[in-house]
């Protein structure tokens, strides 16, 4: 297979030799019964703790609710309690249930502004919490902080204050959060930024620009941020519009950017799959489904040709989020081709495949207990082992489409279908 590496045991011998520190926001050991925001507790949408079920039916089926309005959404976890982004008759709204399902509250923030893919919503960003609070944000622009019992704390509306978005498809992207703010981001054609409101009070703490020249649509993007720690502070890793920028939590200032994703200049190579971290290494997906890239974290101004360890050119993923699982990276393809990936050197270690459709996959798969959970956009759910090969479990058509991520969180497994969200445990 096209495999390009550059320069790999130079890099790898210069981060050991320079002491630097650098790696991922992980959970906490007692947040292993938690999911506060996306892509779980490390960012790497995997759980390695609990025992999950290898097939959903009604002898797994825990319980099911219907929910007010179609949403994209993952639902997060803190406690016991769910909370998920939803629209209630024309408002973005925030809902509450706890463990067995029974609604808690139900917030309103504003009027929605509607998606207009199939497969996309007012409400896909995904909620993010710290235990204090849920915070939100929608396609509207509307960005808020709310109390665990459902009082709103404070509310922001982006596209008054900066501008609106110029995006060809829905807003997409999870708001973040550091020890003091929450962050959100804007890549599109016009004036990208990020922004830190304060927790707190929801005051602006600062916003910088983040503007690169690129083909059509190139700086689109629907990637959401990640908190990691760059020599020991606090640092945002964000993708978007051709570039892989880490920025200082505290002020937003650049302390390292790497380009050369498309040296060809290709148009409407949009960024939709989210990046992730594996220790330090950046995986990035790009090219709509054709490239995968893999980037030493770490040093400071243009690193681009320098932290760049290795290059796919014939795999990855364009609307799926890949996952980690014990240290070892999964793709799920837009057409259900499944890949485990090695994030030192790119090399694949096993390949399959989940069953044929004209239908794609739109969610992030989810890995727990050895297993991935797939969703693809028809509704159809699959379960399939993960050890050494793609080993397929179970098939399960929900009846409705699915495109937010499964949720895999103390032994129960959550699934945000078009209409209803389930919730499946042994």
């Amino acid at each position: 297979m096209p495999l390009l590496m550059k320069n790999v045991g130079r890099l790898i011998a210069g981060v050991l030799s320079s002491g630097l520190v650098l790696m991922p926001m992980t959970a906490r050991a007692d947040d292993a019964a938690n999911w506060p925001r996306w892509r779980g507790p490390a960012d790497i949408g995997s759980n390695e703790v609990g025992t999950y079920p290898s097939k959903l039916d009604a002898t797994s089926l825990l319980w099911k609710v219907e929910l007010p309005g179609k949403g994209c959404s993952t639902p997060i976890v803190w406690n016991q309690r769910i909370y998920i982004t939803a629209p209630i008759d024309g408002q973005d709204a925030v809902l509450a249930y706890d463990w067995d399902g029974k609604p808690l509250w139900r917030t309103t923030i504003g009027p929605e502004r509607a998606g207009k893919h199939r497969n996309g919503s007012g409400s896909n960003p995904s909620p993010v919490t710290d235990g204090t609070g849920v915070y939100v944000q929608y396609k509207s622009g509307h960005v808020a902080a709310v109390e665990l019992d459902g009082k709103v704390r404070w509310t922001q509306k982006l596209l008054e204050r900066f501008g609106k978005d110029t995006l060809y498809w829905d807003y997409g992207c999870s708001p973040v959060l550091t020890e003091k703010d929450v962050v959100v981001a804007m890549m599109h054609n016009g004036e990208s930024y990020l922004a830190a409101f304060d927790k707190k009070t929801g005051e602006l703490h600062w916003k910088v620009a983040r503007n690169y020249q690129t083909p059509v649509e190139g700086d689109h993007s629907y990637a959401t941020p990640i908190v990691y720690r760059h020599q020991g502070r606090e640092a945002l890793l964000v993708w978007g519009a051709q570039h892989l920028t880490a920025h200082d939590a505290d002020s937003g200032k650049l302390l390292w950017e790497c380009g050369g994703f498309d040296p060809k200049q290709t148009r409407n190579w949009v960024a939709v799959s989210s990046h992730l971290i594996v220790g330090d290494m950046a995986i990035v997906p790009y090219g709509r489904g054709s490239r995968l890239h893999g980037i030493r974290l770490g040093g400071a101004g243009n690193v681009t040709d320098t932290h760049r360890a290795w290059v796919r050119e014939d795999t990855g993923t364009f609307v799926p989020t890949p996952a980690a699982y014990k240290g070892m990276v999964y793709l799920v393809r837009d057409k259900g081709e499944v890949e485990c990936v090695n994030p030192a050197d790119g090399k694949t270690l096993w390949q399959g495949s989940l069953p044929k459709s004209s239908s794609s996959y739109y969610s992030s798969p989810a890995i727990a207990d050895g297993k991935v959970y797939a969703a693809r956009e028809d509704g159809v759910i699959f379960i399939a082992g993960i050890e050494g090969k793609l080993e397929l479990l179970s098939t399960t058509e929900m009846g409705e489409r699915v495109v937010a991520s499964p949720v895999p969180v103390a032994s129960r497994l959550l699934i945000r279908g078009e209409k209803h969200l389930y919730c499946y445990g042994k």
